[in-house]
């Protein structure tokens, strides 16, 4: 049978089969993807061909179809290895809040790197608006407009009160769409609002970290009634970034990318080559500098930024 993967708990996959039903299924022997390290050779979203285990109600993967595009992370305990989080997406969202927990820029442009070397195209959605002072607005305001000046779509949502929801639902209508973010920025909320009677479990804010406890522990797909597919994923501390090439890096971020061929030498790194383009852009404002200092934490291989 064909079926799609709708949840990953680690060892076990449960899949929705051609005929309507849900299988718990797992992996048939050494089931791995060629030129992928992966702690997970199968994700949520991918369509796979599996078979009934004899006398048992569970069953067994096979095959794995080619994937149209998928979204990862190196694994930041493992270095060589890397976790898949959802496979065949129309688009990504990220999740943010500047308070409880604070999303740095760092975080977002690791996301939006991420997201560009694998061809999914991202939207930022601005959580807890119901907490913004006429300061936290302000700060909102500088957030939204490094990133809209990039064409990244960004909204401000407020999951509590349902502002903005409906525009949201609107969005995601007939697409297959990954929810992402740290713990604690309202995912589950969120998807709550979106889904009524669902019933996604919600976690507190850690109030001696401001960090979010994980709620979500394995990647999800819901079916949204209005038509579509929202994938849920865990909260993410950290995106560690798996398989760019330091040359490539460029690539990735959208106002260098149009700059490059400018520079004086092709295999410009842009850090302090003599006639290069992207610096020259940087210290005339043209560039923001909380990408570049993104672009240097990346290029030189930090796992993680503030």
């Amino acid at each position: 049978m064909q079926g799609l993967v709708i949840k990953s708990t680690g060892s076990w996959y449960l899949v929705h089969g051609e005929d309507g039903q849900d299988y718990d299924c797992r992996i048939k022997g050494k089931f791995r993807i060629k030129g992928i390290q992966t702690t997970n050779p199968v994700a949520v979203g991918d369509q796979v061909e599996f078979e009934m285990e004899p006398n048992s109600d569970n069953g067994v993967i096979f095959k794995l179809h080619e994937r149209r595009n998928y979204i990862i992370r190196k694994s930041i305990n493992l270095s060589k290895q890397a976790q898949i989080i959802a496979a065949n997406l129309d688009q990504a969202f990220l999740v943010v809040t500047l308070v409880s927990p604070r999303t740095s820029l760092g975080f977002i442009d690791r996301f939006l790197v991420t997201a560009e070397a694998y061809r999914i195209p991202a939207t930022l959605v601005f959580n807890k608006l119901d907490l913004f002072s006429d300061e936290g607005l302000a700060v909102l305001a500088d957030y939204k407009s490094i990133y809209e000046r990039l064409d990244y779509p960004c909204y401000e949502v407020s999951a509590l009160e349902g502002t903005n929801v409906p525009l949201i639902e609107s969005l995601l209508k007939d697409k297959t769409t990954l929810f992402s973010g740290h713990s604690g920025v309202g995912k589950s909320s969120l998807i709550n609002a979106l889904l009524p009677g669902r019933s996604i479990k919600t976690g507190e804010i850690s109030e001696s970290s401001d960090k979010g406890q994980h709620t979500t522990t394995f990647a999800e797909m819901h079916t949204l009634p209005f038509g579509g597919y929202l994938i849920d994923t865990p909260g993410i501390r950290e995106l560690g970034i798996y398989d760019i090439k330091p040359e490539e890096l460029g690539h990735y971020f959208r106002e260098m990318r149009d700059l490059m061929h400018l520079c004086k030498f092709h295999n410009c790194r842009h850090i302090n080559e003599p006639g290069c383009a992207v610096l020259k852009a940087v210290e005339n404002d043209e560039i923001e500098i909380s990408r570049y200092e993104s672009y240097l934490s990346i290029f030189h291989g930090n796992e993680t930024r503030a």
